[in-house]
């Protein structure tokens, strides 16, 4: 087993592997980019050709030689984060011995994360780390390395992350995870492949441990008949519960109840271990910000509570002019007994929801194999302090404590910031979020529990529209996104600056067709439409906000609605993906019932579940109807709500106050009776 230290040494390990395969690769993915460069130029290496290119090459000269790409086929809220090319299976469509499939078999709203690769059933790589862009990095992180480039020329901040790679029955044991994927994402059945020996080890990476006992441990969300799996939350748990000496963790995010209570009850144990945890400064962008960063300062000051014996630190990774390393990687080093290298993060998400998978190695009695877990350990802390691991090596050995050797060694250029968990979070207020539900969910949702009992996969193929219809409606949606991506609107769109745009509306004599055409130009340009409703609330008085609310998601949805029955079901197969469109075919024969029940389910952005209604030709009448009966309650209950909110605001005497919260626990009160029936539904 080695420990591939940031990207680029994964990224090399990755091409060497490539080049001596003989069978099958497998990737399995939560994002991939086709034109992803593995290696970068360099004083001793040559760039290599994109990854796509890189693929069509290896199998051109290797006959027999399969490949097989399943990438999560992810939400809508990601379509500007990523290549669009995998979308529509444009870019990997280059030879016929290398096949891409997009994975949609989760639960809505959950996500596969796995990220593994592997070659021929005999060599295996597993972590935190896609072949995608903003991933490539050196364990220097240098601020201004011109190489730090996405596909697109972007440059992008120094980013930290860790890879495993492994040979033998674990490198196997991962050839049959992907199989088994592929098997519920494709209906294929692919054969192990029979290979003649072992595959030589990558030459870059020399095998940081050998005959070690390696698990493999995986997050699998119960779904359609298939119990979940959660064995990467009870082997955190019995991991920090064994814990002696010291807990190394490096995380990208802390938001799991479960995993904070396990880490408080070893802190405040008498003969409890060190725990330090390394921690990105904060999250990237606003959102996560404001929940995932809001969720982590609760868990840091419920660890704090804890620390009776003064054994808890948290650290980010710190560069020169105050710069910091993002923390991506998802490690664990308990004493110098046990590593664990994986996809898991230290989330609901990770411990039930998603589809995650970690390896995990144990020293048990072997003197080897503990060396090499405080060896990787101690390189980790080198990277952070810009040291050397013989130094951390040595005053640990001074010192018997991972925080002293810290402590003794920080102050240098590289190095690692204490980290505070009261830091300014964007948006004040998300605090509330003490439900980690809400932004981290632990399980599937009932709503989608019921989705599955009248949405199945059918044998019948969508039928074709003409092609010509397709490319125009994507050449709109193309533009909507490059507009989003390259142009000034992807600052425009801010709750504050719609509010603005709300009470110029407000003073004009044409308001209510303004709203109503505001409403139809964000469905397009794929804005919230519960955004654009809260902003309504927030402008108009009650009654007129409910009225315009309810008149711009009408006109938004008979829009949409058209363009979906213009394209057909084939171009909006495409666009919303095989879930959404297994649901369009049981909308055309329930009616207006279903759509009511969907205008109350998650189940995408408002615009293409609108689509994909009109692609499923359920009737006009009862479209339009059960949008407005399924959406009229809920708009109703924000418009009134945020007037007896705001109204508390300007004049927070009892009264109002008073008024405010009987809405809100009426409203809360509605929310719990709807979920309440919906799970009663047989």
């Amino acid at each position: 087993m080695g420990f591939l230290i940031d990207a680029a040494a994964y990224y090399q390990s990755l091409v060497s592997a490539i080049r001596q395969a003989k069978k099958t690769i497998y990737i399995a993915a939560w994002d991939i980019d086709s034109k992803t460069h593995l290696l970068r130029a360099g004083k001793k290496e040559a760039p290599t050709l994109g990854l796509v290119d890189f693929l069509k090459h290896t199998v051109e000269r290797t006959p027999g030689l399969y490949v097989y790409i399943l990438s999560w086929d992810f939400s809508m809220i990601y379509m500007l984060e990523r290549e669009l090319l995998p979308l529509f299976r444009m870019g990997w469509d280059v030879h016929p011995r290398i096949v891409f499939r997009l994975d949609g078999e989760h639960p809505a709203g959950a996500s596969h994360h796995q990220k593994v690769v592997v070659v021929d059933d005999s060599l295996a790589f597993c972590g935190g780390i896609d072949v995608t862009k903003n991933r490539w990095d050196t364990p220097e992180h240098r601020v201004d390395d011109p190489r730090r480039r996405n596909s697109h020329g972007k440059p992008y901040d120094p980013f930290h992350d860790i890879q495993a790679v492994v040979d033998g029955d674990p490198a196997a044991s991962l050839g049959d995870l992907f199989r088994d994927r592929w098997l519920r994402a494709t209906g294929q059945h692919l054969v192990p492949p029979e290979t003649d020996s072992l595959m030589p080890w990558p030459e870059e990476a020399g095998p940081d441990l050998r005959d070690a006992r390696v698990a493999v441990a995986r997050t699998l969300p119960q779904y359609k008949g298939r119990a979940e799996v959660r064995e990467i939350e009870s082997l955190y748990i019995d991991a920090i519960q064994a814990s002696r000496h010291h807990l190394y963790i490096e995380n990208q995010y802390l938001t799991s109840p479960a995993i904070t209570e396990a880490l408080a009850q070893r802190l405040n144990h008498e003969d409890g271990p060190e725990v330090v945890i390394i921690l990105p400064k904060l999250s990237s962008g606003w959102l996560e910000q404001s929940t995932m960063d809001a969720l982590r300062a609760h868990m840091l000051k419920r660890l704090l509570d804890a620390d009776r014996y003064n054994r808890l630190r948290f650290f980010c990774p710190a560069l020169p002019g105050d710069r910091h390393v993002y923390v991506h990687a998802k490690v664990m080093v308990v004493d110098d007994r046990l590593a664990r290298v994986g996809s898991s993060n230290l989330t609901n998400r990770s411990l039930g929801f998603d589809t995650e998978c970690d390896l995990a190695v144990e020293a048990w009695d072997e003197p080897l194999v503990a060396e090499g877990i405080a060896g990787f350990r101690n390189r980790l802390m080198a990277e952070h302090l810009g040291t050397s691991p013989a130094k951390v090596d040595r005053a640990l050995k001074e010192s018997h404590s991972v925080i002293r050797t810290i402590e003794t060694l920080q102050g240098k250029k590289r190095t690692l910031d204490p980290l505070e968990p009261d830091q300014k979070i964007p948006l004040n207020g998300i605090t509330i979020f003490s439900d980690t539900s809400l932004p981290d969910p632990e399980k599937p949702a009932k709503f989608d529990q019921i989705l599955d009992l009248f949405v199945h996969d059918e044998n019948s193929e969508p039928r074709s529209r003409p092609l010509l219809k397709f490319f125009i409606v994507l050449a709109l949606l193309l533009g909507v996104a490059a507009a989003w991506r390259w142009t000034p609107l992807s600052e425009w769109i801010s709750i504050h600056r719609l509010a603005g745009w709300g009470y110029v509306l407000k003073e004009s004599l044409f308001s209510p067709l303004g709203v109503v055409a505001a409403y139809v130009v964000g469905g397009m340009a794929m804005i919230p439409v519960t955004l654009l409703v809260g902003v309504t609330a927030m402008v108009f008085p009650p009654l007129h906000g409910a009225l315009y609310a309810l008149g711009g998601c009408l006109a938004s949805a008979v829009v949409s609605y058209g363009i979906g029955r213009f394209m057909g079901q084939k171009p909006i197969q495409k666009i919303a993906g095989r879930r959404i469109n297994r649901l369009s075919k049981r909308l055309a024969r329930q009616g207006l019932l279903t759509i009511i029940l969907v205008r109350n389910l998650p189940l995408a952005p408002f615009t293409i579940v609108n689509m994909v209604a009109g692609a499923s030709r359920i009737t006009f009448k009862d479209y339009f109807l059960g949008t407005a009966l399924g959406m009229a309650p809920g708009i109703l209950a924000i418009t009134v709500f945020a007037d007896r909110l705001l109204a508390a605001l300007r004049d927070p005497d009892w009264a109002n106050i008073g008024l405010a919260l009987g809405v809100a626990a009426a409203l809360a009160g509605g929310l719990f009776w709807i979920r309440k029936r919906i799970a009663e539904r047989p």
